[in-house]
Order: structure tokens, then C-alpha cells, then sequence
């Protein structure tokens, strides 16, 4: 504390800026990126649970006999709704896990009703059920871009905190912030082309 008082204002300056542009503050701003690009992903499954509900009263009216597709559609909202990850919950890898899956499945019994459609001539052709499954569409595109961003903030974040000088600011000053899970593939054929067959 005496070498700060006796110290020149202008020292003072230069250790503050020395110190700004060392990284410092890299791995609480990379923390604060990976939060808010989790949010975005739940922002986008979000905005994917909202329209199942329109599309499947849509989907009744033209397939009253698809009763076991509508039905895993809604169960499967049911569950992907039920598990939340927020960002204070971001750390446990379970629980990511837990909610990748059941995303997946709600994606697996929306394919299957999309392939469902494809039955009925009438319902291809009406204009809600087009407009709802463009929507469908465009929120899966920004769902797969979401979770781009979170894999590349997740990614700045542990880079950061696993090299030099990071590894040396986290463990004096942000020891508390562990690494971050990011998204794998959850079915086990992720790596394998689907087979189509007509």
C-alpha cells in the first residue's frame, strides 16, 4: 500500500492499462458469451415449442387417424418444456444431457409428423400448414445456428481458461468458474447418413 501512495499518477495509469490489456478480463467476458449464447438456444427451442401447438390442431383437422404421431408430438413437448437449463444451471453436465435428449426426441416426432403429412394432399395444401411448417423450418435453422455460437463461445471460454495467461487469471481470480459442457451428438447414428428409401 505505501509503494501506491508514494507512486506517480502516471505509473498508476500504466499498471491499470498494463494490467486491462493482459486478459484479465477475458474469462469473466467469455462467461458472460457462453450465457447469453445458451440463451439464445433456449430462446430458439423456445420459439419452436410455442408453434407445435398450432401445427398439430392443424395437423387433427386433415389426419384424425395419426393419433399416436400427434400424441409423441405433444408428450414430446411435454418433456423437451419440463427440462430447463439456464445459465445458472449451466455447469451440470446431466442435466445438458438430460435436456439435449429431449430435444432430440422432440425433433425426431416433429420429422415424423412432417413425414405424416406428406399423406394428405389436402393438408400439404393448406396455408396455415405451410405457413406454420415454414416457420418450423426457419426456427430449426436457427436452432442449428444457436447452438453454433454457444459451441464457439463454449469453446473461446475453456480455451481461455486452459492457456497462458488464463490459466493464470482463473486460478488467482476466477477459480470459481469451472468449464463448460457444450452440445454432442445424443443418438448414437449421429455419424452415419440417414437411409432414405422410397
Amino acid at each position: 500500500m505505501r509503494v501506491l501512495k508514494g507512486a506517480k499518477p502516471w505509473l498508476l495509469v500504466l499498471l491499470a492499462s498494463l494490467l486491462a490489456g493482459c486478459g484479465i478480463n477475458n474469462i469473466p467476458n467469455y462467461d458472460e458469451q457462453v450465457k447469453a449464447a445458451w440463451g439464445q438456444v433456449q430462446n430458439q427451442y423456445q420459439r419452436r415449442t410455442d408453434l407445435i401447438p398450432n401445427l398439430v390442431e392443424t395437423v387433427k383437422g386433415y389426419a384424425r387417424h395419426e393419433q399416436e404421431t400427434l400424441t409423441a408430438v405433444v408428450e414430446a413437448r411435454a418433456k423437451a418444456t419440463s427440462i430447463q437449463v439456464d445459465a445458472s444451471t449451466l455447469d451440470d453436465p446431466e442435466k445438458l444431457r438430460q435436456f439435449q435428449a429431449a430435444q432430440s426426441q422432440l425433433s425426431g416426432a416433429l420429422s415424423r409428423l412432417m413425414v405424416v403429412s406428406e399423406r394428405y394432399p389436402d393438408l400439404k395444401a393448406n396455408q396455415n400448414f405451410l405457413a406454420l411448417q415454414s416457420q418450423l423450418e426457419g426456427t430449426e435453422n436457427r436452432i442449428a445456428v444457436a447452438r453454433k455460437d454457444f459451441i464457439a463461445a463454449v469453446q473461446r471460454y475453456n480455451t481461455e481458461i486452459r492457456t497462458f495467461p488464463g490459466r493464470i487469471w482463473h486460478s488467482v481470480m476466477y477459480s470459481d468458474l469451472p468449464l463448460r459442457e457444450s452440445f454432442e451428438a445424443t443418438s448414437a447414428d449421429a455419424d452415419k447418413a440417414p437411409e432414405v428409401k422410397f
